[in-house]
């Protein structure tokens, strides 16, 4: 399984999954801090969950970002990563099989094909919380 970092100023600000094959068993990509937890699995048939409950849990860091993943299901996109005060820092192309995990800063997309993508994010959405921001050059 391939995956790729972006980070800024020494921070994590994304983790992209890349399509492929993965070994068997369970495989996280995000760090065990994360409030999202991000990772493939490849079982075989038959394999059995056991029905189970997650715990709830106490954030240490309740004042966190947002935070989404994206999967994309078909399609070519640019990710554009920004700075809250807007400067450009990185961009990444994403194709289909690919998942892209958004950790923090700013972000904007470019469809470059017909795109269809799956998007889980901390909830529920509120659209007060999302602070548009001005590309600066």
């Amino acid at each position: 399984m391939k995956t790729e970092q972006v980070k800024h100023g020494g921070l994590l600000w994304a983790v992209i999954v890349r399509c492929g094959n993965v070994s068997p068993g369970v495989h996280f990509v995000t760090p065990q801090e994360n409030a999202l937890q991000v990772g493939k699995q490849w079982r075989p048939k038959g394999t059995v969950i056991n029905s189970h409950v997650h715990c709830a849990i106490a954030l240490k860091n309740h004042d966190s970002f947002l935070q989404e993943v994206l999967h994309i299901e078909r399609g070519k996109l640019k990710v554009i990563f920004y700075t809250d005060d807007g400067k450009c820092i990185d961009e990444r192309l994403l194709g289909a099989g690919d998942t892209i995990l958004l950790i923090q800063g700013g972000h904007g997309f470019e469809i470059l094909e017909e795109t269809q993508m799956l998007e889980v994010k901390m909830g529920p959405y509120d659209p007060v919380s999302k602070k548009n921001i001005q590309e600066k050059t």
